[in-house]
């Protein structure tokens, strides 16, 4: 009868499936005798050896923890680098939405450091608002740069960032009218397609411009600036994460294309040496920049990572040997909490002054030597939201750099996997896969988005203490609280030295 037969098959399948659970089980009670003879006898791990098979708990937590720790357990003010008040600030301004809050601020506003804004008891009204003002960068090169966005793209290069990357930053950069800083990984088609202003780096390894020894390679150099949307030169002493050490792209990153742009062997660890090979010192680095300056016309300037000031003074006092032609057009201070795709622990915890240190310390300096109207001052370092960038004005920068801020504007969701060639937001992985997440159309708009929310709302914080642009902005208009819970200005905090109106 068919009832019958149907039984006889059930019977058949559940007998099947017993007998599998029956054999899985005899697997995991052997993976188990296995396991528990291995961590017993084995003399590298304490926990496992004391704990054979549950001591596995500890590390798997360890693991997961680093994926959920953000979602389950972390509070809005808690996390590293940027934590998550931070990083939605930033996603809902690169998506457009509104970005107002309610009931009150979340953050200790009488923790030690913190800054504020002083407003004005008659704040300008919003129809005097006024767009910045152009800053003119390297009078005395052959094509002098002026650029009014104060809010720019720091320096990130294609092998770091993925193609989906660069382009819609590119494409993004155009639309908002500000610079992109292409790294030291040399300058890409991805850099040029979206038609925005580059500012080309020169790392110490130079690539895209060496020589088959590392030389700086004269020809290829002008091939690069002859690019129309090349407009500046920077050379590249030092990086904020890693003072003292070359730019690392693991091989796995070492794609043929990037190695055909950076001139390196593929599928290789690309390590930059920690220095130029012929920049030893502040005569070197001057010889550097007035050649760079005449060989291409462009202005020419360079990143640094500041331990003090004093080797800045010494470049200034040279310059007043030479004569003012003889500056960088421009310097760009990297604070020690700035990013990276791979560096050390030690260098990115230990090495280098941070931002609000080092910033208000090369502007006085310059200042002393006569020279910060020749020389103009870029920063970079956790500058992500418009309280950020309003801060380094107020300090004195003539512009402010991020790199971090794009990429979470791209969808970065600190997932902290950029040396490993799997982030899962296809931002800082040459896995195409994964580069399959990020649509440059929607991603490019969110770029622009970010860039422009973040220069409006430094707008309103210009507007609210009484001035008519940001670069208006002063350190009269800034307290920093102190260790009593108490604010002084910071003005105060870092007074503003005498000028020396005799220098060159």
């Amino acid at each position: 009868m068919p009832s019958t037969g149907f039984a006889h098959w059930l019977i058949v399948l559940v007998e099947t499936f017993a007998a599998l659970f029956l054999l899985l089980l005899a697997l995991f009670v052997v993976v188990l005798l296995v396991t528990w003879l291995v961590d017993r006898n084995q003399t590298g791990n304490a926990v496992l050896r004391n704990f054979p098979v549950i001591g596995h708990f500890r590390y798997w937590f360890l693991h997961l923890g680093e994926f959920f720790r953000q979602y389950l357990y972390s509070s809005d003010r808690e996390e590293m680098p940027f934590n998550r008040a931070q990083r939605t600030w930033v996603y809902r301004a690169a998506k457009n939405v509104d970005n107002t809050g309610a009931f009150g601020s979340s953050r200790d506003l009488r923790g030690e450091g913190v800054p504020f804004f002083v407003n004005a008891p008659f704040p300008n009204l919003g129809e005097d608002h006024v767009e910045p003002v152009p800053v003119t960068i390297g009078p005395y090169a052959r094509q002098p740069y002026s650029h009014a966005a104060f809010f720019n793209i720091s320096a990130m290069s294609f092998g770091a960032l993925s193609a989906p990357a660069v382009r819609a930053l590119s494409r993004g950069a155009a639309k908002a009218g500000i610079w992109m800083d292409t790294g030291e990984g040399g300058l890409a088609p991805y850099h040029l397609e979206g038609g925005c202003d580059i500012i080309f780096e020169i790392g110490t390894a130079k690539y895209g411009v060496r020589t088959p020894e590392g030389k700086l390679d004269d020809d290829k150099l002008l091939a690069i600036c002859a690019h129309e949307q090349v407009k500046m030169v920077s050379i590249k002493l030092g990086q904020g994460a890693k003072p003292g050490m070359g730019g690392l792209l693991p091989g796995a990153k070492v794609t043929a294309e990037i190695a055909a742009i950076r001139g390196i062997p593929m599928g290789e660890d690309s390590q930059s040496p920690n220095r130029h090979l012929d920049i030893g010192n502040v005569n070197e680095l001057l010889d550097a920049i007035v050649h760079i300056r005449e060989l291409t016309g462009k202005p020419v300037g360079f990143k640094a990572v500041l331990g003090g000031a004093d080797w800045i003074g010494e470049m200034c006092d040279e310059i007043a040997r030479r004569g003012i032609r003889s500056a960088p057009d421009f310097i760009i201070v990297d604070g020690s909490e700035g990013g990276t795709g791979a560096a050390p622990q030690t260098l990115m915890e230990g090495v280098g002054l941070p931002l609000h240190e080092a910033l208000p310390a090369l502007l006085d300096m310059l200042i002393v030597k006569g020279l910060r109207q020749r020389i103009k001052v870029v920063c970079s370092g956790k500058c992500v939201t418009a309280y950020d960038v309003a801060w380094a004005l107020s300090v004195g920068a003539d512009f402010v750099n991020s790199a971090r801020g794009f990429m979470l504007a791209l969808g970065c969701i600190q997932s902290l996997q950029c040396n490993r060639n799997t982030c899962p937001t296809g931002i800082t992985t040459q896995n195409p896969k994964l580069q399959r997440g990020l649509v440059v159309a929607d991603k490019s708009e969110r770029v622009f988005h970010y860039a422009r929310n973040v220069m409006h709302e430094v707008g309103i914080i210009a507007h609210s203490c009484g001035v008519a642009e940001p670069r208006q902005l002063n350190r009269g208009h800034c307290r920093v609280v102190g260790d009593d819970g108490l604010s002084i200005p910071l003005e105060k905090l870092f007074p503003y030295p005498k000028a020396n109106e005799s220098v060159v």
